[in-house]
């Protein structure tokens, strides 16, 4: 099993940063954006491989370069850092308008994640269990997808979740204007492990990996 790396609060420079949103003003923050899809809409447009899947894998692939996105709480709240977080998505069931969350391990090639997190889309498209594969491991992150509707502003309100430092995205619907096509996308974030401009820095990488889809391939 994975175990987190202690991150060394002596030379670290966010560690005031870190202990005043964690203790004195513990908070989360959310921002919402609009990523311009379109070339990534086109290019999955010629391939078998599922948009869902390939959504979560960009967003791991961000999630797993920055180690403010991997980091967790050690004993005594000392800060420390996955060497791999997993996403953990939601699987919607039509028939009864319920989801399950399932969980797939993150790997750098997109064939090889895409063939696993399909193969569970299959497996448990029909499922009435919250959490179908059974407990989670610990370092895994959140997405859900809303593919119903678009928004402009998405906001989750956590309660005594001051603990929980590992990003939760949520995707929208898609919109097309001027002849682009932009995907919604809601960050919820603790303040105790990244800042503005961290998240900020995480939603441009994604821009860039969604505007040259080269690595969806499967023609």
């Amino acid at each position: 099993m994975d175990t987190p790396t202690p991150i060394d609060l002596a030379t670290w420079p966010r560690r005031p940063h870190f202990e005043h949103y964690l203790h004195a003003v513990p908070c989360t923050y959310s921002m919402t954006v609009e990523l311009d899809v379109t070339e990534f809409v086109r290019a999955l447009r010629g391939s078998p491989r599922r948009t869902y899947v390939a959504q979560i894998w960009a967003l791991g692939t961000i999630v797993n370069r920055r180690e403010e996105f991997r980091m967790c709480l050690a004993e005594s709240d000392a800060p420390a850092t996955w060497p791999v977080l997993h996403p953990s998505f939601t699987i919607f069931n039509t028939e009864r308008e319920t989801f399950s969350s399932v969980w797939a391990p993150y790997d750098a090639d997109f064939g090889t994640f895409h063939d696993g997190a399909a193969d569970l889309l299959d497996r448990y498209r029909d499922s009435t269990e919250f959490f179908p594969q059974g407990g989670q491991p610990p370092n895994t992150f959140d997405v859900s997808s809303l593919p119903w509707a678009s928004f402009t502003g998405f906001n989750l309100n956590i309660r005594d979740a001051w603990r929980h430092l590992a990003p939760i995205f949520t995707l929208g619907r898609y919109q097309e204007g001027d002849g682009r096509v932009f995907l919604p996308l809601s960050l919820q974030v603790h303040h105790a492990a990244a800042d503005g401009f961290h998240s900020a820095r995480f939603v441009n990488e994604l821009q860039a990996l969604l505007a040259d889809p080269s690595w969806v391939g499967g023609e």
